[in-house]
């Protein structure tokens, strides 16, 4: 006697293999489905006409240094090795003296952005980033303000940016999934929450890939079964899907089945076209060049081919295993992290341009949070007892915007002379989730979901869309 097997093994071994995929958010996400028999990933109309269709969130993970990437303060030259003249504010832990960026800044285009020599070559396209050099968040905390940033709330379970903007817009591909979060080697800090449906139905949930494979076999598990031909395959998941609308018709059409019955369609439908969108080797030499080697460069050369095929957001994350949380050797660490990318992000864009693809792509860049103007003091651990990095700084830190209707060559807002805090034209992340909304095409306080007994929101109760960001 075989032992029996489990329904994910069961759906491995068979021909529908596929399903075992797209079912990993769902599992997580036990929320309802909005219409029992309704696709709910088919385009929807937004309140108004969006100028971005699609999205490419580059997340830098642990905290990039505003003040040695795209915020240039020359007073910590002034102040080198001193105390930080005036109040310092409350950090995750005591700081010590000023310590001024090892990198030179120069400006860039008509627009004249000052940009690190980090980002050389995303300084060729200055002109078209919005910078926001006055970001500010909650708390000096990785997991909360990973959170914030990417659901709008740093304590609760709720659904993330991209599966918001999913069930609000569904996609233009029925083919491969709505929203796909790509992090090499693992789950960040907070794992799948950082992608989650929350109580949204189960099927806006971010497809987890594991970018650091290359082989489509394991990048892409069970994305075809070679022993089971696609008829019979259709008629297995004809059979399967009358089983469970009969069994969902005898429980009141129960909503979790429902996303199951979904997560098997878009199952046997990827297996047209996933592995195609994701063999980067289907490129030209010149292109793989231009992006460059390594890890992060095919997961961006992997984001544009997915956002030609019409996948609606696609999270890009940067840094999962080895982040930008540099409490010692910033110089080092930061130099080689624009390494992984830097080239990278500008071919994009480039390649968005050439395409006729940039003028409704909302490309972001950014981290869950900054880092201090500040040395960061010896102690056990994170800095291992040296003194050249930065701790957290939730304060004020930097982002940058491009394409997708936002004002280009524009740097908006600023910290103070030392780059500690945001003074003037403060943007809080729940006034940067609104303001992205209404770049989709949203009024952020009307894209609401019911859930238990209150109406819903991506930007809670708060929120203010930031109208100098906008072309």
């Amino acid at each position: 006697m075989f032992p029996p097997l489990s329904r994910r093994e069961w759906l491995s071994r068979s021909g529908m293999g596929m399903a075992a995929l797209a079912m990993q958010p769902l599992i997580a996400g036990q929320a309802p489905a909005e219409t029992a028999g309704v696709n709910p990933l088919l385009p929807k109309q937004p309140h108004y006409a969006p100028k971005a269709k699609r999205v490419i969130h580059i997340f830098a993970n642990g905290g990039p240094s505003h003040v040695d990437t795209f915020d240039p303060k020359p007073s910590l030259e002034k102040y080198a090795g001193q105390p930080l003249p005036g109040e310092t504010p409350r950090t995750e832990r005591k700081t010590g003296a000023v310590f001024p960026s090892t990198f030179k800044f120069k400006k860039h285009g008509a627009s004249g952005i000052e940009i690190s020599e980090l980002f050389e070559n995303l300084g060729r396209h200055a002109d078209d980033l919005c910078v926001i050099r006055s970001m500010h968040a909650n708390v000096p905390n990785h997991e909360p303000s990973l959170l914030l940033m990417n659901t709008g709330e740093a304590r609760q379970v709720r659904p993330s940016m991209g599966s918001w903007l999913t069930y609000g817009l569904g996609t233009e591909n029925q083919n491969l999934p709505a929203f796909i979060a790509m992090c090499p080697g693992g789950y960040p800090i907070q794992e799948s929450q950082n992608w989650q449906a929350g109580f949204l139905p189960g099927i806006f949930q971010g497809t987890y890939i594991d970018t650091q494979h290359q082989s489509i076999d394991k990048l892409i598990e069970f994305i075809e079964n070679r022993r089971v031909e696609t008829g019979d395959q259709r008629r297995q998941l004809d059979l399967i899907q009358s089983l469970n609308r009969l069994h969902q018709q005898a429980r009141d059409d129960d909503p979790q089945l429902e996303s199951r019955i979904q997560s098997f369609e878009l199952a046997y439908r990827m297996q047209s076209e996933a592995a195609e969108a994701f063999d980067v080797s289907r490129e030209s030499q010149a292109t793989l060049d231009a992006y460059g080697p390594g890890v992060q460069a095919r997961q961006l050369l992997i984001a544009r081919r997915l956002l030609e095929r019409g996948v609606r957001f696609v999270q890009v994350w940067h840094g999962a295993g080895q982040p930008w949380d540099n409490h010692d050797d910033i110089e080092v660490n930061h130099r080689r992290l624009a390494g992984q990318c830097d080239a990278a992000i500008a071919q994009l864009i480039t390649d968005l341009k050439e395409r006729g693809l940039f003028e409704d792509t909302l490309i972001i860049w950014g981290g869950e949070f900054g880092r201090t103007p500040t040395v960061e003091l010896p102690k056990d651990g994170a800095n291992a007892g040296k003194i050249n990095g930065r701790d957290h700084n939730h304060w004020g830190f930097s982002m940058w915007l491009a394409g997708g209707g936002v004002r280009g060559g524009h740097v908006h807002g600023a910290t103070d002379e030392f780059g500690f805090k945001a003074v003037e034209d403060r943007v809080h992340v729940h006034d940067l989730h609104a303001t992205l909304l209404h770049l989709m095409g949203f009024d952020h306080e009307r894209l609401t979901y019911r859930y238990a007994g209150r109406d819903f929101r991506l930007t809670d109760i708060h929120g203010r869309l930031v109208k100098e960001l906008l072309a």
